[in-house]
């Protein structure tokens, strides 16, 4: 039997093959949305926007979206944001239908069919096909979201307690390598385009296929293991899931004001997760546009923030049985402000420090996702999870939209992506600042949620 502090043997077996959804999104969303398809899009948009001017220059002319004028440099972070404020009206539904269905593996199941067929359609985008690019990002970007609400959830569901820190961190690590091999796939084969008689546009667009696949073929794997996994009775309702769903959406915007603690996390992990996803969705963008790396250098970049990654969530995971995850976190906020101010200053062409500033945030960007995830999960009601994580995964990887409006309305104003990548410092500092006031143990009580033995 459970102590409620270690997982049973069915617990690690559920738990090992949940980890390979991370495998199978993670390495999607490194390999696509951080790296090929920011530099990609853009320069789809610079050529139907600016067709005679040279690629390496600034296009100052504006693409129309439903008559709104936009830089071509600023709509992949509106695209971003658009994905986000889509999130925003369906996900939290999601979430309360989620957890009041008798398959909750099924909306896991319809978000990654959707979604993978949405990745692997990307490979359609060419010519001036920058309307379709932004469509499919968008559908994919918001099955990515609605996927990882159930994804999360499940977590609580099949993790005592104090393993939590250790399952979601592993859950990450899993993420980064997988994400490092597609990673190393897809850089010998741009290695090799000259050699199979393809051009550059061409591999990516093969890559888009390929990763959209890989998403497809190990979420399938992960969710065929997890059909075992416990569903609490006490949560269902009667009616439809939809409509139990909207009214206990209703509930939970009200009922937040009840759990203080929690809905303090939330507003801190709004400012200093939208900081860590603009900054993970505009590397690439930053690292072409700005500091003029090719493709290569820049699936390198990321390959090496995937593997020091792997071992930074490992490594968070084993502090955080000595030291309390919010303080682990608040201390990784330092070292992403510093990151972000050298970006600044970082010149063109210069390769080595642009690795020197990807292994700083590989270091830390592992500990701050993983541990984060984990710390709300105590601060979230029993029988609620996929509700609540549907409000946190709603600020979650590559759907923040305050940080990525920020960039782009930056670059749409000055037309300089250093102003853009600095103006990040503020999330977060307004977010470890937030963080700070949350008193974790006050809001593990008030959950009704055992209080870990470090807190």
């Amino acid at each position: 039997m459970a102590d409620g502090r270690s997982s049973t043997p069915e617990q690690l077996r559920l738990q090992s093959r949940w980890y390979w959804y991370d495998w199978s999104v993670t390495a999607y969303i490194t390999v696509t949305l951080a790296v090929l398809f920011s530099p990609y899009l853009t320069s789809i948009a610079n050529k139907a926007a600016c067709p005679t001017q040279p690629s390496d220059r600034t296009c100052h002319a504006d693409l129309h979206v439903l008559g709104v004028p936009v830089a071509p440099g600023s709509l992949v972070p509106y695209t971003i944001t658009a994905a986000t404020i889509v999130s925003a009206f369906v996900l939290v539904v999601v979430g309360a239908m989620a957890d009041r269905s008798e398959r909750p593996l099924r909306f896991l199941t319809g978000f990654s069919a959707v979604g993978s067929v949405a990745a692997a359609a990307l490979c359609l985008v060419a010519g001036d096909r920058w309307a379709l690019g932004m469509g499919l990002a968008i559908v994919s970007n918001v099955c990515v979201a609605g996927s990882l609400i159930v994804y999360s959830a499940i977590m609580v569901r099949i993790t005592p307690p104090d393993d939590r820190d250790r399952v979601s961190a592993r859950g990450w690590s899993y993420g980064y390598l997988g994400g490092g091999l597609l990673l190393v796939v897809n850089l010998v084969f741009l290695g090799l385009h000259d050699t199979l008689g393809l051009s550059t546009s061409a591999v990516v667009r093969i890559s888009f296929a390929v990763n959209g696949v890989w998403w497809a073929v190990f979420a399938t794997y992960s969710i065929r293991g997890l059909h075992a996994v416990p569903h609490d009775p006490s949560a269902a309702i009667g009616g439809s899931p939809l409509t139990a769903g909207v009214r206990q959406l209703r509930a939970t915007f009200a009922e937040l004001r009840g759990y203080p603690q929690t809905l303090r996390f939330l507003l801190a992990y709004l400012f200093y997760n939208d900081g860590v996803q603009t900054v993970i969705a505009s590397a690439s963008l930053y690292g072409a546009q700005q500091l003029k790396f090719s493709s290569t250098q820049l699936l390198l970049t990321i390959l090496l923030v995937q593997f020091v990654a792997f071992g930074g969530a490992l490594g968070f995971g084993r502090l955080a049985r000595r030291v309390p995850a919010r303080d682990l976190v608040r201390r990784s906020l330092y070292l992403w402000t510093v990151v972000v101010i050298l970006a600044f200053f970082v010149p063109q062409h210069a390769f080595g420090l642009w690795l020197l500033l990807a292994v700083g945030i590989g270091l830390v960007l592992g500990g701050t996702q993983a541990l984060s995830r984990s710390l709300y999960s105590h601060l979230v009601p029993h029988g609620r999870e996929a509700e609540f994580f549907s409000l946190y995964q709603a600020m979650d990887r590559g759907t923040s939209w305050l940080g990525t409006l920020t960039f782009g309305l930056v670059y749409q104003l000055f037309r300089d992506y250093r102003l853009s990548i600095v103006a990040l410092v503020v999330f977060f500092v307004v977010g470890g600042a937030l963080l700070r006031t949350v008193d974790v143990r006050r809001g593990v009580v008030a959950a009704g949620n055992e209080v870990p033995a470090v807190v």
